[in-house]
């Protein structure tokens, strides 16, 4: 063979690779399959994945032995500290951690006889012929990195036995139905059993989830998961019947990501130090659930595993409540996974929503990591600007964009970081959606859930999330629905701007708010690292300088809390037109508790690490 027929051999693109969306220009693939960015004439290849970090590594390969389990984690150096995790014993079962161990060629052994042998022995498991550990990896810096679970039945030798590794978790909970929600370490044929009824899985399986339906309004309901040998057991309350007026309390944040200060407040992508109080507080005051509205993780990653498992990390830090109360969540600018284009010394070239959309885009991944409703619209796909109706062009609203109701409130969570591509306001060519932007089909879609809402009888009040502030206040004043004031910045689609910019958006949001509704409270906000509210009137000037499109008629007033203080890195507050309105700020981490009691709605601020009251306010 010749050196030239061995190099177009070498060169020719894969017949595999994934179509490239039209709501993107400049973008194709290389002779060597590469996805390569084009901008003035240079061409820019879309940085590798490193798969540095992923669940599977850090569960590891785990073997049983005569005096207990050996963990491989192949080339890992590090730490891992373990103990018994009291499920049965505990309403909130956490590892009792006894020992730590250096991680020698890449693995540990755990030594069960001897660690948990009499008087240590606190889950019986010589008597019973099962336990659960709890493991705790950290690398050699001491920087925690997994929290992971071990089944082991017998009592010498022990053969490894599947352990729950997220979960279970209640989710979409309404007066006559709920999910229930886990993923196992090994596949297994896993049962519910709930309301004297026994639910079996289909088959074997690594994840497992029951629509429970058929309950009744206001009701505690004991529920307990059989995975194998071992079960949990644990409980959740439905919501009142339709029509009930009865009180109840919800808790409301967002901006968990890591911060500094070490320990658990930097947990492989979140701050599992603050949400853990979070979460703990809300379940001691009796909360129903909680919404939370983005940037729960760090994010802005091109590779999908290590995304999932900053994702794992979050779930475990609130999993010990989460078995009671659901969280609905949502996404923020710190969801992003995409695709990153950088020249030659790493500076950034283009960064967008990763795609094919329909399985690696950080919606689609945000989707399987999540249970949330979906009664959302599809997606910006057949708006007026997709350039091909007749394929995929954007990524899916599935389980982002979403609304639900409890009691006599309506909650609309709307995604504000869409299609998000951090690039499109240097690169706008290159094309994406605009942080802080809610795209044409989600406006619609928002205008006809209100429309409906107005008209049920059982509804009272409705709150509005979106992870960003129509009015910034510290952090955010260049972006977020404001950018300075600079109206100019919107999204790009196939190289061409939408119709509104940013403040014409956020000005026909609010229209839909104020004047298309009488039972909008107000917006539930994050993205600043702060507490603090505003309520906005006919007299806040909310405008720039000779601003000269349709301004807002503020018929009666609606208010935006913004609530981004559950554990990132705190912004302190700026001087913006609207700065004598706003109340309360403070940089203090936060959880927001709503009192609902039918016509009336309180607000109580509590900082979940030392437990003082930052503020209460009358909303009705």
């Amino acid at each position: 063979m010749c050196a030239t027929t061995l190099v177009a051999q070498q060169t020719r693109i894969p017949e595999t690779q994934p179509r490239i969306p039209a709501s993107h220009l400049n973008l194709s693939y290389d002779l060597n399959g590469k996805l390569t960015l084009e901008v003035d004439g240079k061409k820019y290849n879309a940085r590798e994945a490193g798969n540095t970090y992923s669940i599977e590594k850090f569960l590891g390969k785990t073997t049983g032995t005569e005096t207990g389990v050996i963990i491989d984690f192949g080339d890992f150096k590090g730490t891992v500290t373990y103990g018994l995790i009291p499920y049965g014993k505990a309403p909130h079962p956490l590892p009792v951690y006894r020992r730590a161990v250096r991680i020698e060629n890449g693995k540990v052994e755990i030594n069960i006889k001897d660690d948990f042998k009499y008087p240590y022995d606190f889950v019986d498991w010589k008597d019973n012929g099962y336990l659960t550990i709890g493991y705790r990896v950290a690398d050699e810096r001491g920087v925690m990195m997994f929290d992971g679970e071990i089944a082991l039945k017998g009592s010498g030798p022990f053969e490894v036995a599947p352990a729950i590794l997220e979960g279970p978790f209640v989710n979409s909970i309404t007066d006559n139905s709920a999910i229930i929600w886990f993923k196992t370490t090994h596949p297994v044929k896993a049962v519910l059993e709930i309301n004297g009824k026994i639910l079996e899985g289909e088959k074997e399986s690594l994840f497992h989830q029951w629509n429970v339906e058929g309950l009744s309004p206001d009701k505690k309901y004991d529920y307990k998961v059989n995975y194998g040998v071992l079960s949990q057991k644990y409980s959740f309350n439905t919501a009142p019947g339709k029509g009930s007026r009865k009180p109840f309390v919800f808790g409301y944040s967002s901006d968990s990501r890591s911060a500094t200060g070490g320990g658990e407040r930097g947990f492989m992508g979140a701050n599992s130090y603050i949400m853990k109080k979070i979460a703990a507080l809300a379940y001691m005051k009796g909360a129903s659930f909680i919404q939370f509205t983005g940037d729960m993780i760090n994010g802005y990653l091109t590779d999908k595993e290590e995304q999932r498992l900053q994702y794992y990390s979050w779930k475990k830090s609130v999993e010990p409540f989460w078995h009671y109360m659901p969280f609905y969540t949502t996404m923020g600018n710190h969801e992003l996974l995409g695709h990153l284009f950088t020249d030659e010394n790493g500076r950034r070239v283009g960064f967008i929503d990763a795609f094919p959309y329909e399985t690696h885009s950080a919606e689609a991944l945000y989707a399987e990591e999540f249970i949330n409703p979906e009664n959302g619209p599809l997606s910006e796909d057949n708006n007026k600007f997709d350039p091909d109706p007749d394929n995929i062009d954007f990524p899916s609203y599935k389980e982002n964009v979403y609304y639900y109701t409890y009691g006599n409130l309506a909650m609309i969570v709307l995604n504000s970081d869409y299609w998000f591509a951090p690039s499109v306001n240097s690169n706008p060519a290159l094309g994406g959606g605009l942080h802080g932007y809610l795209m044409d089909n989600q406006i619609e879609w928002l205008r006809k859930v209100i429309t409906k809402l107005e008209k049920d009888k059982n509804i009272d009040h409705i709150f509005v999330t979106q992870h960003t502030p129509a009015f910034p206040n510290g952090g955010h004043s260049g972006d977020d629905m404001w950018y300075r004031g600079d109206n100019t910045r919107r999204p790009y689609i196939a190289g061409k701007p939408v119709d509104n910019g940013i403040i014409q958006r956020r000005d026909e949001f609010l229209d839909i708010l104020i004047n298309g509704s009488s039972k909008v409270v107000g917006m539930l906000t994050g993205d600043e690292h702060n507490y603090n509210w505003l309520k906005l009137t006919s007299d806040m000037p909310i405008y720039p300088e000779n601003y000269p499109h349709k301004k807002l008629n503020v018929t009666r007033p609606i208010y935006q809390i913004n609530n981004g203080a559950a554990g990132a890195p705190y912004y302190g507050q700026e001087v913006l037109p609207w700065s004598s309105h706003t109340r309360s700020f403070s940089v203090e981490n936060a959880i927001c508790l709503f009192y609902v009691d039918g016509p009336k709605i309180t607000m109580k601020v509590y900082n979940p690490d030392t437990l003082n009251q930052i503020d209460e306010v009358e909303l009705k």
